[in-house]
């Protein structure tokens, strides 16, 4: 439900914070009061276009803030966000807000995130819906008709099964696109794959093979290098004069000497003797290492192939032997499906023959089912419109069903239907966009989202001007209409009509106000006395009977 809408500078609106109730909202005033401000705040905050002369006089911008708080509709505005980046909602709160200035800058966000105007109309329709002389009508869409139509004959199940066949024959189309080629282009895609799995395959590559190989590589292409700092090692450890055996040789003579004289040094010959063992281990270790250096040219010419091969695959297929391996893996699997393509086109159009059996079979069921429930719909629909005034109307759903092999099928089924209204006998009914009377629309719509207010999942309904031309027992009528759909939804109705205001279960007030020399709209909300008087003034007056008659109504 809607729980708060503010306005700042539209029009006469200065800064107006409007807290709503669920269930039934109804907004009276005078003609001219600015009542129809709070339609345009709340169309521009669902991504309306904003037109700048709605900007309050002396100042430069304008904002709308809504906030709503979802129920049962809170995961799909969850997932909506996900996929377009935006932030989930936190305690179940969505907060819209929408701001544009007179230069023509205009900015929206969603939940505190910038977003773009596409997105927020696109999730304003999930969350509204506006019946009036406004365009925010999803009723009017034929999409969302036949949608309609389906919630209200419970045949959501059989519609998902369809559109689950129509996903599954998109897949094997898909399929089948990638094998049917010309022989030319079949023969080149043959070749260019056999000479990409048989050039990786040949390799024999290992994962972390070129770590490898340039490590090998450095060792061999430097190997006199080695050679000769292992020597030089050899010569410094044990084969010069001074070199450091024969100078540990020396160290340890005197050591003992020492040690004779004083059994403390004792220790210090000890720590020598280790040092002189290692000493001896790096000659040894040092002699086997210089024995495997070996110059070998042939081997150092066989490490720079492989690495000239690595590179150029790796140029070709991939950034690193892993991605290389995949490429191959990958191009052997479609080698294999294009060398057994007539078998693969054989499974493929026998799953399609299939599919589209049993799609054609499933879509003509669930137009023989929307059919049946075509009539109950209409006879709901009629005997709401009847108890609205519209006493001898018609209400007709034209549904037409695709033909087989009449081109793409759309995931909703076979059909495609139209809502159409016929308000006076002798008339040709006509498509519900076709209404020019708002009137009359408001009424249609109000008929019709009282027949699906258990099934239609857009939570707030707004009617404007839904009693016009309307009076006597059609307004006692329509306000009913509105509380009924009031148990399902939260509905907000601007009205002229005391009855109809009436059956609110909130009932606010707009007026003009004049401050500091400027024009400004208020919004109130009225308790029970300020309810009386309101509705007295509805009624003609604040006579006696006028009260006594609005007090009736309350009760």
């Amino acid at each position: 439900m809607l729980t708060t809408l503010r306005i700042k500078n539209l029009a006469l609106v200065a800064d107006l914070t409007l807290e709503l109730e669920a269930g039934y909202n109804a907004i009276t005033g005078e003609t001219g009061a600015g009542k129809s401000i709070i339609i345009g705040a709340l169309t521009l905050v669902l991504g309306e276009r904003a037109d700048r002369t709605l900007i309050r006089s002396g100042s430069d911008n304008c904002s709308v803030e809504a906030v709503f708080e979802l129920a049962g509709s809170r995961g799909t505005v969850n997932t909506f966000l996900e996929q377009n980046g935006l932030e989930p909602c936190e305690d179940n709160q969505l907060v819209l807000k929408r701001t544009f200035t007179s230069t023509g800058t205009n900015r929206q966000f969603i939940n505190g995130s910038p977003t773009t105007l596409a997105v927020l109309a696109s999730l304003g329709e999930w969350l509204v819906d506006i019946h009036g002389p406004h365009d925010h009508q999803s009723l009017l869409h034929t999409s969302r008709q036949l949608a309609i139509l389906d919630a209200f004959g419970n045949l959501q199940p059989e519609r998902e099964g369809f559109s689950e066949l129509v996903r599954r024959r998109s897949a094997l189309e898909a399929e089948k696109v990638e094998l049917i080629t010309d022989e030319k282009t079949y023969a080149q895609q043959l070749d260019l794959l056999r000479f990409q799995t048989e050039e990786i395959g040949e390799a024999r590559l290992g994962p972390d093979e070129e770590e490898q190989v340039q490590q090998e590589h450095q060792r061999v292409s430097n190997a006199a290098r080695l050679l000769e700092l292992s020597q030089t090692a050899q010569g410094l450890l044990s084969e010069n004069d001074g070199s450091l055996v024969n100078q540990a040789g020396l160290i340890g003579r005197t050591l003992q000497e020492l040690a004779r004289i004083d059994a403390t040094a004792a220790g210090l010959l000890e720590l020598h003797e280790r040092i002189a063992g290692n000493l001896r281990e790096l000659q040894s270790d040092l002699s086997h290492y210089a024995d495997k250096i070996e110059m070998d040219p042939a081997r150092l010419q066989e490490l720079d192939e492989r690495l000239n091969l690595i590179h150029s695959l790796k140029r070709k297929y991939g950034g690193s032997l892993a991605e290389v391996i995949a490429f191959g893996d990958e191009a052997g699997r479609k080698l294999q499906q294009l060398e057994r393509r007539d078998a693969e086109l054989g499974r493929i159009n026998a799953e399609l023959k299939k599919v589209d059996t049993e799609l054609w079979r499933t879509g003509k069921e669930l137009s023989s089912q929307r059919r049946k429930v075509i009539p109950q719909l209409c006879k709901a629909v009629v005997k709401q419109l009847n108890d609205l005034g519209f006493v001898q109307s018609q209400f007709e759903v034209m549904i037409e069903t695709m033909a087989e092999a009449s081109g793409a099928i759309p995931a909703s089924g076979l059909d495609t239907i139209e809502f159409q209204f016929a308000p006076n006998v002798g008339e040709p009914a006509k498509p519900l966009r076709a209404i020019a009377s708002s009137g009359e629309m408001a009424r249609v719509m109000l008929a019709l989202k009282t027949v699906l207010a258990q099934v239609d999942e857009i939570p707030v309904l707004v009617f404007d001007e839904v009693d016009a031309n309307v009076g006597g027992e059609t307004a006692n009528a329509v306000g009913e209409k509105m509380g009924q759909i009031a148990r399902q939804r939260q509905v907000l109705c601007i009205t002229h009509l005391a009855p109809v205001a009436a059956n609110a279960a909130a009932h606010y007030v707009v007026t003009k106000q004049i401050k500091n020399g400027r024009t400004i709209s208020e919004i109130t909300l009225l308790g029970k006395k300020e309810r009386v008087t309101e509705l007295a003034r509805m009624l003609g007056g604040q006579s006696d009977a006028a009260r006594k008659h609005a007090e009736e109504l309350l009760k």
